[in-house]
């Protein structure tokens, strides 16, 4: 049974920092194309950024330049450096691996982000 864990996640100011990360277990990691996505309140959930098995990332507009998206195969993780961050990042953040346009396994937990002052 595949489970993923996020963790990272906390209380920001506007233009601060964070960095989550996701633990996956019980999957072949390496093969899968990973990504991070993010549900705001009242809102669905949107696609932040992905990365292939290869390495090769793409992000949502609204984050790109500011997010980082990484990979570590040896330790089955999966980053997600978040900089310059504003108050329209504040969400919970989820990771999964996917499929196309699609997430594949069931949701973990998620990561809380708030951006406030």
């Amino acid at each position: 049974q595949v489970q993923l864990v996020e963790s990272g996640g906390g209380l920001v100011q506007p233009g601060g920092s964070l960095r989550l990360s996701c633990e996956v277990s019980g999957s072949i990691f390496s093969i899968n194309d990973m990504a991070w996505y993010r549900q705001a309140p009242g809102k669905e959930r949107e696609l932040v950024a992905a990365i292939t098995s290869g390495g090769r990332t793409n992000y949502g507009h609204s984050v790109k330049g500011r997010f980082t998206i990484s990979r570590d195969n040896a330790k089955n993780t999966v980053s997600l450096q978040m900089n310059s961050l504003k108050p329209e990042d504040t969400a919970v953040y989820y990771c999964n691996a996917r499929w196309g346009n699609d997430a594949i396994y069931p949701w973990g937990q998620g990561t809380l982000v708030t951006v406030s002052s």
